[in-house]
């Protein structure tokens, strides 16, 4: 089977490396087949389209979209879709502004609490990129020495409770799923065990995703336990869902598996990717096909 890892960001969202060093650094963790799914933004696949192609790499265009469940942020990861397609664009055109209210309001916060200067040390994070997320100011806080580590800063700030904290009202799972079926691509839940769903609610999400025309679910994150891949597992057989894997790949020191080191999918699944008529052999790169239009 190839190596493959279906979740990864780029500086086109909060990811550390460029799409083209993204690309080289999964070549060089021997990863034959990448998607990269950027929150709520596909300006990173141009490049990477041409960075797969040098790398001799098979990319997925994907994208990675923020919703409100149930009073609560989801991601829905899009698969093999076509960045072209105009509600796809239109709607992540619409959340991105969202983020950049989201993100006055969360500099805000952290003037209250005597932390100045945020929405411009997050900004100068983004750099190029027009997305500013939670990550960016995690690395503002950093830098600035209000934590040790980005993740240590998803204890004490901009989560419930904390200072920095700012609800938001996202896109909805309909509108999500409904943009990537439109578009031609798959979605899939990501990381499910990191939305902390009590049995019920876990249940209503699986059932209405299904509903809506969803496609899979990350069974293997690196947010997930063993015991919870094989949760997850057993949850896809039952809801007849495919499974898909993904690092959640952000940078060097800023997520817990490096590119490439995935464990494999439980025996009892069926890969999101079964159909996909991958060519195991990478060696002409005249036969790449690019999953996505």
């Amino acid at each position: 089977m190839p190596n493959i890892d279906l979740h990864s960001h780029s500086t086109a969202s909060d990811g550390i490396l460029s799409p083209t060093q993204l690309l080289a650094h999964a070549a060089s963790r021997g990863v034959q087949v990448l998607a990269l799914t950027d929150h709520d933004d596909v300006a990173g696949l141009v490049e990477a389209d041409f960075a797969a192609h040098e790398e001799n790499i098979l990319l997925i265009k994907g994208v990675e979209i923020s919703v409100t469940w149930h009073g609560r942020t989801l991601h829905i990861i899009g698969l093999g879709i076509d960045p072209s397609h105009a509600p796809l664009a239109k709607g992540l055109q619409k959340i991105r502004d969202g983020r950049t209210e989201r993100a006055r309001l969360i500099a805000a916060q952290l003037d209250k609490y005597g932390i100045h200067g945020s929405f411009e040390g997050a900004c100068a994070q983004a750099g190029e990129s027009k997305l500013i997320g939670r990550t960016h100011f995690a690395r503002f806080l950093v830098e600035s020495g209000h934590a040790k580590d980005v993740r240590s800063v998803f204890k004490k700030f901009l989560v419930k409770g904390k200072p920095g904290y700012t609800p938001h009202i996202w896109t909805t799972l309909e509108e999500a799923i409904g943009w990537i079926r439109g578009s031609g691509g798959q979605a899939v839940i990501a990381h499910p065990a990191r939305y902390k769903l009590g049995k019920n609610l876990l249940e209503q999400l699986f059932h209405d995703f299904c509903e809506l025309g969803g496609t899979g679910i990350e069974v293997v994150s690196s947010s997930h336990t063993p015991d919870q891949i094989r949760q997850f597992a057993r949850l896809a057989t039952r809801f007849n869902l495919l499974a898909s894997s993904g690092s959640d790949y952000h940078g060097p020191g800023e997520s817990y598996f490096d590119l490439g080191r995935l464990p494999s999918l439980p025996s009892e699944c069926t890969p999101i990717w079964h159909d996909w008529n991958i060519p195991l052999d990478r060696s002409n790169q005249a036969d790449n096909k690019i999953i996505g239009q």
